[in-house]
């Protein structure tokens, strides 16, 4: 996942996949795979109606198909169920919190300067990073383009993540999102787990080389996730556990309060009591 700094300057600023409406959608949507190809063959028209080139839909849609996968894991999030403690178990928060601290000491220089250019302190970005992937040790091996294809066609939330397939057109119309690219069950890319959109918004050049690698590159994963917490209102120097101020951006990360919970605790025993 590469981008230019003048591909996300523009993309922040007027990005054409981006001001297609949300709305745009292809044929009705479906709860089963029996549908999906019919639906595929009526989204391409309207997108090709509302602007996206032929031969950037040819080779996006050339692999793409109905993901189980990507349903089962949709309608199996009952992690986010459990009890803060339960939670903490099952994703490892201990270990995260042991790991997290030596990858702060390995990394301060990197951390100082995201903090300094974002506001964002090393504990919640760590938190984040190492529930995400495990700090990058595992990023997902689902076809990114079907995932995101099966969940706008998807009934239950078909609206967003239309507007998420439409970004990752986006991306691989710039060619900083491969055709055959594999991510997380819902179309997350990276160290973080970016949406596409997410990473059309918010993707920053963390190690300085002018572009951005959410995959291979922990600088712009970490530095991507910053701006994203920036962007949803995040104040430096601010608190960030429960009832503080920067507790909402950490909100606006995930809709589950355990996780939520999460981030913020791990952020804190990392960070040492900040």
């Amino acid at each position: 996942m590469r981008m230019t700094k003048l591909f996300l300057a523009a993309a922040a600023a007027m990005g054409v996949l981006h001001a297609i409406p949300a709305f745009a959608q292809g044929a009705q949507c479906g709860n089963t795979g029996a549908g999906f190809e019919a639906w595929v063959s009526d989204f391409k028209q309207t997108a090709a109606a509302s602007g996206v080139s032929q031969s950037v839909l040819n080779r996006a849609f050339a692999n793409v198909s109905y993901n189980k996968p990507t349903i089962a894991a949709d309608r199996g999030q009952k992690s986010f169920k459990l009890s803060f403690d339960a939670f903490m178990k099952k994703r490892g928060g201990a270990a995260i919190i042991s790991r997290g601290r030596s990858m702060k000491a390995a990394n301060q220089a990197l951390f100082a300067s995201i903090e300094r250019r974002f506001g964002v302190p090393a504990g919640p970005l760590i938190a984040i990073w190492g529930m995400e992937t495990g700090f990058g040790s595992y990023m997902g091996n689902q076809h990114t383009l079907s995932a995101v294809s099966t969940l706008a066609y998807d009934c239950r939330r078909s609206e967003y993540f239309t507007d998420q397939l439409y970004a990752a057109l986006q991306l691989v119309s710039e060619g900083y999102l491969s055709p055959q690219a594999r991510g997380a069950a819902h179309g997350e890319i990276g160290q973080t787990q970016f949406l596409p959109r997410n990473v059309v918004r918010f993707g920053a050049d963390g190690d300085g080389d002018g572009r951005v690698d959410m995959v291979g590159s922990r600088a712009d994963a970490l530095a991507s996730t910053a701006n994203f917490l920036k962007g949803h209102g995040w104040r430096a120097g601010a608190g960030y556990q429960p009832g503080e101020p920067n507790f909402a951006a950490i909100q606006g990360w995930n809709a589950a309060s355990v996780y939520q919970q999460a981030i913020a605790y791990i952020g804190q025993q990392i960070d040492g009591g900040r």
